[in-house]
């Protein structure tokens, strides 16, 4: 079905409800939804913290009884199995709504195109792939997550203009001013989870919590890739709210392990990659999408972005150049690939160039 010349217009709009949700609805996608009716909006909603309810049910509760004849506008196809609550499809059916438009099929196996024939056998006209490209791009976590079995990756990095992350006797606070280090906070809330390497624990202890005024997302899961179990109980990431995880290699004796439980961490056992032992970084990232992580933040270290690096694991990267210059023996960003050829580096595309007071922050996603 073509589209009008205002889908788009309603559809923008539901598309910036639906990134209310991102880093609160996991392992469900963040979706928004628009009712209008004779060129007015009457009910808009977008997916509650945890998943439930639907942005269509927060929208048609809105709406009332002016969704009859209405049209709905909705990021994602609606659901059409029985969850934790009724269908969504059944909600749309029953409110009356005479057209329903959506920017792209649900990949979940258990929707995928029946949500759309259920609406159209109920007589509801439906238009598909308004904005298709801009609703992948948001929800992109969850489709990575139901299509691959692991969650979008985003690497952050906060380095000097010659991307040393360290000097050479390890001070790394602060690279980055106040005003980066207010927006590192603002993508942890948008993220299901933060995920950094033993190295980063030790070094700096980071407490890994989202911390900014009147902003309260759902706990953030904390998780650190530590093959040797060097993470000490004390360690801060231990004490915030929510789950934290260890991710490590077999083998180890009981009583390490006991230490980090009774710490209050949950163990969870990846295979190594390699003869040095280092973890599977696909493995880490499936054993966190099992947890219903559909987006993560990783903040390194140099150790672990390059692991995700080198295994083209790296969707997005978030990163803070301070103006300033440290010189070859300072810690790099990535440790060694290694690149032989400059086509063997991995490349990445800007999508956005911000100023954070003396800071750049930059945003790129995989080319």
């Amino acid at each position: 079905m073509a589209h009008h010349p205002e889908d788009e217009h309603h559809m923008r709009a539901a598309l910036a409800l639906a990134a209310r949700g991102l880093g609160t609805t996991s392992p469900n996608p963040a979706v928004g939804c628009v009712i209008v009716r004779d060129g007015r909006v009457v009910g808009r909603g977008w997916t509650a913290p945890g998943g439930r309810p639907h942005a269509e049910r927060e929208a048609l509760a809105r709406a009332g009884e002016a969704a009859r004849g209405a049209t709905a506008y909705v990021t994602l196809e609606p659901c059409s199995h029985w969850g934790k609550t009724p269908p969504c499809v059944d909600g749309l059916r029953e409110a009356g709504v005479a057209r329903v438009v959506a920017a792209m099929r649900d990949p979940d196996p258990r929707v995928d195109g029946a949500g759309f024939r259920l609406l159209r056998e109920a007589g509801i006209e439906v238009t598909e792939g308004v904005l298709e490209t801009e609703a992948r791009a948001l929800n992109a976590g969850f489709i990575l997550r139901m299509t691959q079995g692991r969650p979008l990756v985003t690497l952050k990095l906060a380095t000097t203009l010659d991307g040393r992350i360290a000097t050479k006797t390890g001070e790394s606070r602060w690279i980055t001013g106040p005003e980066a280090r207010r927006r590192v906070h603002a993508l942890r809330g948008s993220h299901d989870a933060i995920l950094v390497g033993s190295g980063t624990v030790l070094a700096d202890d980071p407490d890994l919590s989202c911390r900014l005024p009147n902003y309260t997302p759902r706990p953030i899961l904390r998780a650190v890739a530590d093959r040797r179990l060097r993470t000490p109980p004390t360690a801060r990431l231990f004490q915030g709210v929510g789950e934290a995880v260890v991710l490590t290699a077999p083998g180890h004796g009981r009583e390490a392990m006991d230490r980090l439980t009774a710490a209050g961490a949950s163990l969870v056992v990846v295979p190594p990659a390699d003869e040095a032992g280092d973890l599977e970084p696909l493995a880490l990232l499936k054993a966190l999408a099992a947890r219903g992580v559909t987006r993560l933040l990783a903040e390194g270290g140099a150790a672990l972005s390059a692991s995700l690096l080198r295994a083209g694991l790296v969707d997005r990267l978030a990163w803070f150049h301070a103006p300033a210059v440290m010189g070859g023996d300072g810690m790099p960003a990535a440790q060694a690939l290694p690149v032989e050829t400059l086509r063997a580096m991995p490349s990445f595309r800007r999508t956005a160039a911000i100023p954070c007071g003396p800071d750049l922050f930059s945003e790129y996603e995989r080319a």
